[in-house]
């Protein structure tokens, strides 16, 4: 019985995951380096809490872009590091660079919400660039964006950054966030289609037309909420306008976490809120993957190797492989997916654990609420 069980789940998600992935590889829009035929006044926005060790160098790679007509602000939130002192060495003098000291944090807003709603208010620009303090950009990485939006007419363009991966906990867990966009998230519906369930972005390069921004309301209209760049993409959908998303492609680049500690905190801080902020949901899709990804690889010895087990562990490994290659990731590493799921699993408990403990998520020294993550 159990044996059938996981021939009908995991041979359906492989079936189902594995439709969506290979029409991605061919549909999913990649970054490529193109000269703009048009040149908007375009404002970079990084909110930075306790970032110097990161700051400096994204400073300089964004200084060193083939576009100009830009300005760049980040916000320090109220780091205790030396974060903009770092971000003003960087910039040597570079006038473009503006440096705003974060405003106390009122009741009822996130963290990185607030310093992103107090960035888009001082930002002069006529396109909104919302990026974090660790994403690394090539020197036509500019150009390339605003030369896509353009070209797409979207009103938000959100980009998967190539992620950048060392450790063994980096390299099992951050590239399954670019295999459940590629293998769970038709490209074509995220595009043609208003329904918002194909709505989502990433928070780490989310470029606005000013007007769309203002016509959705903002981070003010999302103040409360963890997951914010996928409700603003949902509120983007809602209001008719266009959304557009397109991979990295190594122009624009990102190293998340440096250890299991932070890459478990990470991951947890943001899991719960992707399920809904619903425990059920999130233990009922652990349930799915473990029987999907895991039980596979568990029901072949017992099996004596045979064909049907055999050929569900090769699906497993075949559809992450094909997501990693897409991605720019190591292939060898699809072989571990079974542990990626059970590190997964701790990432989940380690979610449920501070909403047992804490009522909601732990992240830079701030405790977010689980009401946070459910009310705009």
């Amino acid at each position: 019985m159990i044996e059938a069980l996981i021939a009908l789940i995991s041979g359906g998600a492989l079936f189902f995951f594995g439709v969506t992935a290979i029409s991605n590889v061919f549909c999913f829009p990649r970054l490529k380096r193109l000269t703009p035929s048009e040149t908007p006044r375009l404002s970079v926005l990084i909110p930075a809490r306790n970032e110097a060790g990161v700051i400096g160098e994204t400073v300089r790679s964004l200084l060193a872009q083939t576009y100009t007509n830009f300005e760049l602000l980040v916000l320090d939130d109220n780091s205790t590091d030396g974060t903009s002192d770092v971000a003003c060495a960087a910039a040597a003098g570079d006038s473009r660079l503006r440096v705003l000291r974060g405003a106390p944090l009122p009741e009822g807003w996130s963290g990185k919400n607030w310093a992103c709603h107090q960035l888009s208010q001082a930002a002069r620009g006529e396109w909104l660039l919302f990026s974090d303090a660790d994403v690394r950009w090539q020197p036509e990485a500019l150009s390339a964006l605003v030369a896509h939006m353009a070209r797409t007419r979207a009103d938000l363009l959100t980009v998967w950054s190539t992620q950048l991966t060392q450790t063994w906990a980096e390299r099992l867990v951050v590239p399954l966030m670019m295999f459940a966009v590629l293998a769970y998230l038709p490209i074509v519906m995220v595009h043609h289609s208003r329904l918002m369930i194909f709505a989502a972005a990433n928070g780490q390069v989310m470029l606005f037309r000013r007007a769309a921004y203002q016509r959705i309301g903002g981070h003010a209209a999302v103040r409360d909420k963890v997951v914010e760049d996928v409700t603003l993409a949902r509120r983007i959908k809602a209001a008719g306008l266009r959304l557009w998303m397109f991979d990295g492609n190594g122009l624009i680049s990102c190293r998340m976490y440096h250890s299991w500690t932070a890459v478990r905190d990470g991951f947890a801080k943001n899991i719960l809120a992707g399920h809904g902020d619903s425990v059920p949901f999130l233990l009922s899709s652990t349930v799915l993957h473990w029987f999907a990804f895991v039980a596979p690889f568990a029901w072949l010895p017992l099996s004596g190797f045979a064909a049907t087990p055999a050929l569900l562990c090769a699906g497993v490994i075949a559809l992450r492989m094909l997501t990693a290659a897409t991605s720019r990731q190591r292939l060898s590493d699809a072989l571990l997916m079974p542990i990626s799921v059970v590190l997964m699993t701790r990432i989940a408990a380690q979610a449920l654990y501070w909403r047992l403990r804490y009522g909601g998520v732990q992240w830079k020294g701030r405790t977010l609420r689980a009401k946070e993550a459910t009310h705009g």
